[in-house]
């Protein structure tokens, strides 16, 4: 007997059921980039492993534990993307598009990391993003933010989600904090777990982010970077609340916030909700100033955020539901009415473009289709069999209200899906 083989452990199949949830929000994220006018931009799923140890940074979770890397025939390393703006910022490089002119992009697709799948982390998983290349202020940083504040809020996932920014400030003033909180960390040595004492050599502000319940209490006391901010950062942030502010939109000022990426300066913003257990994070962005730089173009300013649609579809499934509905379901008895069948459901949808039509093709008498047709959420049941087409009419059935049948002319079917 073949063993039947089953998708790579934390690699999933969405099926009929969940799709919908998944066309709902990639439908919001492609009409709201469309009214900020922001343009898709698709890059490959695999580049040069150096993209990414450069752009993200060697120390960081990822680059040392998560990349999924592999050496090519020609024995190149190449790394399966596990996040956007490294690729973006590569083709935007590549292509001259940030060149003396202002860029808004937006993507969508999967991304990779080898991490212990659990609910809402999964090692191929999907983000939606967009990347705001040329512009310096902190006026585009608050546009970024309020797409992603509209976004879900259109969802209905406002009041899910919490919104926390902080300002890691200058690459000037950011260097004095790192040695201020690299001398408080000596000072507590022994409470620092394993990672964290890594991190004190490579990253120290990334203790800052440990989920340790002891170096969480632990960072109650830390130097807080808020207040090591030099006069350009502080007036970024201050002005980044105030728009803030002014669009109504709330927000929570958290000085420990600094993302898992190297290459994030002044600005840093997450959503997070309580409802997705450890994994709360469910959209979250900000500046990066010298990245192109970094990966060999011209210094561009840069900001950006990205979404786990993942956990958007957790959230959404939580509070809302989608299905399939098609608008008529064509309940057919008889080879010849089959035949018949198939015909009209063709041109139904030639002229009526917008209604969706399923037919039944596998046989069955008429009380076993209808229950078919019940199952498919469709309005509408159009029921012709032998005599219907002896008669050249159908048969009209309102699936969803209760109403008696009708019978129609088979030439009038379109005239009455019209309205």
């Amino acid at each position: 007997m073949i063993t039947p083989l089953q998708a790579v452990r934390g690699m999933n199949d969405f099926l009929p059921e969940q799709t919908p949830y998944w066309q709902a929000v990639e439908a919001i994220c492609r009409d709201l980039c469309a009214r900020y006018g922001y343009r898709e931009i698709r890059f490959p799923i695999v580049e040069q492993s150096t993209l990414f140890t450069r752009s993200i940074g060697d120390a960081t979770d990822i680059v040392e534990k998560e990349m999924y890397s592999f050496t090519d025939r020609n024995g190149d390393s190449l790394s399966l993307r596990p996040e956007g703006t490294a690729g973006c910022a590569r083709a935007g490089i590549q292509h001259g598009l940030f060149y003396n002119q202002p860029q808004r992009l937006w993507y969508l697709g999967p991304m990779f990391r080898h991490e212990r799948p659990q609910k809402g982390r999964y090692r191929q998983f999907h983000h939606f993003g967009i990347e705001a290349y040329g512009m310096e202020g902190y006026d585009i940083d608050a546009e970024v933010i309020f797409l992603g504040h509209r976004l879900l809020t259109e969802l209905g996932l406002g009041d899910q989600i919490e919104l926390q920014i902080n300002c890691l400030g200058s690459n000037e003033s950011r260097t004095l904090y790192k040695e201020r909180l690299v001398s408080f960390y000596q000072q507590h040595y022994n409470l620092l777990d394993e990672d964290s004492q890594r991190r004190l050599i490579s990253n120290p502000l990334r203790i800052l982010d440990s989920k340790n319940p002891v170096i969480i209490e632990l960072n109650q006391t830390a130097p807080n970077l808020l207040e090591h901010l030099d006069p350009p950062s502080r007036n970024h942030l201050e002005g980044l609340e105030r728009l803030l502010s002014a669009a109504g939109i709330p927000y929570v000022l958290n000085p420990r916030l600094v993302r898992g990426l190297d290459y994030y300066e002044l600005t840093v913003f997450e959503w997070v909700t309580q409802e997705l257990g450890s994994q709360g994070t469910v959209c979250a962005g900000g500046r990066y100033n010298r990245l192109v730089e970094e990966l060999g173009g011209k210094r561009t300013p840069a900001v950006g955020l990205a979404c786990g649609l993942e956990r958007l579809v957790l959230l959404l499934a939580a509070h809302r539901t989608y299905s399939f509905q098609p608008d008529i379901y064509l309940i057919l008895m008889g080879q010849a009415a089959t035949e018949r069948g198939i015909l009209l459901a063709e041109e139904i949808r030639k002229a009526l473009p917008s209604r969706h039509v399923v037919t039944h093709l596998t046989g069955g008498g008429l009380k076993s289709q209808l229950k078919w047709a019940d199952k498919s959420n469709a309005r509408w049941a159009i029921i012709l069999g032998e005599a219907e087409w002896a008669n050249q009419e159908v048969i009209i059935k309102d699936l969803r209200n209760d109403q008696p049948q009708q019978k129609i002319a088979l030439a009038s079917v379109i005239n009455f899906f019209e309205g």
